[in-house]
């Protein structure tokens, strides 16, 4: 534990991002410089609670060490914070900018105070760790002579092929786009995750033996994809860690129109154009943009719209405003189901004076302007009863919206790199495998992440890529001593 009674004695703060009105300039990380002081402070409110909820599975996925780190940041003692880190989480420079936090949402101080400023703290640790020269490259002493191939290079995959090679096995990792990440790379934005700390990563997996191979889709073989067929059988043993890629859609009248675009379309073009490949090809400069679902990706479509010099903005959802404070149905340590204001929303507010949610409210089409593009969404309001979404007659809306992101979550992965090895799917179409094993129904196929478990957050994806190369090595070697 932090102090013995810093939970008394010290508020949470937490680190603030920079000011709205000067990162909205820029694609920077919102992120202000560590302060130690203040992190060892709030390291001095971790108590001691005696069962850690912030480790159960209410809490962090990855079961990180979180009561000793926080407790060894508060003694200054940051190198072996780090060691404690990297036991359960192979990027916690990632998740300590990108994850929400439930570890905070189940903190038992959270019952009667706010909780301890848990993110802000692994963020600390990792990028010290970094800056001090603490991670470095650690191939494996000794190979075992089996070899892995991975399909998907997000966390799940990345995370997989990690533990796989400090198992001593060759890993070779097969990503469809131009860089690995995934996720990582082409669906979170710069000013949340710079891409310099993804290729950090990346870089020192390759330094320890872990070989990646881009622009690969892997399919049927059939127009110039690879054939995971041939893959399974070059291969010891094969895992899936594609992602849930297919976005959810918005069937409504005019949905064809010109201007109407998937929230990822647009983040990894605007992505793709910060990394200096091309101009914006889907640019809000100037324009009205309605944003069509909240979570973050809906966030980042804000934070990126602002970036860009929208015109207008506004955010739709579906669901009524969040209460304050837990509602009865939403106990500790549940993760907490609460009205936030997130980065997006607060460089909405100050720059152009609103927040920009609109909530319980239902998109019922789309209209055109005289050019044939979109120049607007005509609404109806909704409300709940019983759990059941009702339309209200007469409260028909029009908005106006040059450009139109539709940001509502995913509906499965794709499945053209399991369908040529007859992979099953369960009944959401994610590839079948059962949690824990992880194995498909076929032999030495294996799948992870939201390919198999639905789309969820990075932190699970990690959890997931590293029990699932556990359960690769022992179906190679007939034991394993991974963690």
């Amino acid at each position: 534990m932090g102090k013995v009674t810093g939970f008394k004695e010290y508020a949470r703060e937490a680190a603030p991002y920079r000011d709205p009105a000067t990162r909205i300039r820029d694609f920077d990380e919102i992120y202000t410089p560590h302060a130690d002081e203040r992190l060892q402070t709030q390291g001095a409110r971790c108590m001691d609670c005696g069962v850690p909820f912030c480790q159960s599975d209410d809490g962090c996925p990855v079961y990180n060490l979180i009561p000793e780190w926080n407790d060894l940041v508060y003694r200054g003692r940051w190198r072996e914070a780090l060691d404690r880190l990297h036991r359960t989480n192979n990027f916690p420079e990632v998740t300590g900018r990108v994850c929400p936090a439930p570890c905070e949402g189940s903190c038992v101080l959270g019952i009667a105070d706010p909780p301890v400023t848990i993110k802000n703290i692994e963020m600390a640790i990792a990028d010290r760790g970094f800056d001090e020269g603490w991670v470095r490259a650690n191939a494996p002493s000794a190979r075992t002579g089996k070899s892995v191939a991975v399909v998907g290079s997000g966390p799940a995959g990345l995370a997989a092929a990690a533990q796989l090679n400090s198992a001593g096995h060759r890993v070779t990792v097969y990503e469809r786009d131009d860089r690995i990440g995934g996720l990582l790379m082409y669906g979170i934005p710069n000013m949340k995750l710079d891409k310099r700390v993804v290729e950090r990563r990346v870089s020192l997996l390759r330094e320890e033996g872990v070989e990646f191979v881009t622009n690969a889709n892997v399919a049927d073989g059939g127009g110039g994809s690879l054939d995971v067929r041939q893959l399974r059988r070059r291969f010891d043993a094969l895992l899936l860690s594609t992602g849930a890629t297919r976005a959810r859609d918005l069937p409504v009248g005019g949905r064809e129109l010109p201007g109407i675009h998937f929230a990822m379309e647009y983040l990894t073009d605007s992505i793709q154009a910060g990394l200096g490949d091309h101009p914006p090809r889907i640019p809000a400069a100037g324009l009205d943009v309605v944003v069509i679902g909240g979570g973050d990706t809906g966030t980042d479509c804000i934070g990126t719209s602002l970036r860009q010099s929208c015109r207008r903005l506004i955010n739709f959802e579906l669901l009524p405003r969040p209460p304050a404070e837990r509602a009865p149905d939403n106990p500790w340590p549940a993760w907490p189901l609460i009205f936030r204001v997130e980065y997006g929303h607060e460089e909405s507010i100050a720059h152009l004076g609103h927040d920009p949610r609109v909530y319980a409210i239902s998109a019922e089409s789309f209209f055109a302007g005289p050019d044939g593009k979109v120049a607007g969404v005509r609404t109806l309001d909704v409300t709940f009863h019983g759990g059941r979404l009702r339309k209200i007659p007469g409260s028909q809306r029009e908005w106006s919206a040059d450009l139109v992101l539709l940001s509502m979550g995913f509906v499965g992965p794709e499945h053209a790199p399991a369908e040529p090895l007859g992979i099953e799917y369960d009944e959401q179409s994610n590839y079948a495998a059962e949690f824990g094993s992880y194995a498909t129904n076929v032999d030495g196929v294996f799948a992870a992440g939201d390919c198999r478990r639905g789309q969820s957050l990075v932190v699970w994806a990690i959890r997931e890529g590293r029990e699932a190369a556990r359960e690769i090595d022992r179906w190679l070697m007939g034991e394993t001593r991974l963690p």
